[in-house]
């Protein structure tokens, strides 16, 4: 993905046939790179002024499976308790170094457990001091209108309200600043099309 020089992305917006400024949308995003091929895993955030943050759930979970990070990219809201269990014969030593939130789990091991509390929006880039071939990304969200692109490069993202806003795309290999693309949005029933170019 580190040759995609652009991104092109067809926004759908079915809307409530409603007269009421405060009908709620829902946003269907197909994104593409250059070459055609859907991106995959990569997260939409629509963020719209006086939006109420997303509700705390869980449970949250980001397990180390197959010396790896499952899920790869995991997305929670501002204040989430993430679970870190290891699913590995071997030990991890989780860390990271990212300006949100910086934290190490120290050695622990098969079927073990910790926890981080993560109360600042931003990515967190994970790794392990054990196997550096493994990386992760914590996703915090203060917006409610986030969403990670399946397979097809395809994400929906129901509820969203009228009004002007902005979409956020992010993909750890998107040649951007802070790996994000960032473009207005208006949600007021129109079919349109974007292109976003990424440097």
């Amino acid at each position: 993905m580190d040759t995609i020089r652009i991104i092109r992305f067809l926004s759908v917006l079915t809307l409530a046939a409603m007269a009421n400024p405060a009908w709620a949308s829902e946003v269907n995003i197909l994104l593409t790179g250059a070459n055609g091929q859907p991106l995959a895993n990569t997260v939409v955030s629509v963020e719209m002024p006086g939006a109420a943050k997303p509700a705390v759930r869980g449970p949250y979970v980001m397990a180390q499976r197959n010396i790896s990070f499952d899920p790869h990219i995991l997305i929670v809201p501002v204040g989430a308790d993430v679970l870190f269990p290891n699913k590995d014969q071997v030990r991890h030593h989780v860390f990271s170094f990212s300006q949100p939130h910086k934290f190490e789990l120290k050695l622990y091991g098969r079927d073990e457990t910790k926890s981080v509390h993560f109360d600042k929006p931003g990515v967190v880039a994970l790794g392990c001091n054990i196997h550096d071939s493994m990386s992760g990304y914590v996703f915090v969200t203060a917006s409610p209108f986030t969403a990670i692109t399946d397979s097809s490069g395809r994400v929906n993202i129901p509820n969203v309200p009228a009004g002007h806003g902005l979409l956020h795309i992010w993909n750890p290999a998107l040649r951007a600043p802070a790996n994000t693309i960032t473009r207005p949005i208006d949600i007021n029933g129109r079919t349109f099309n974007l292109t976003v170019a990424a440097p």
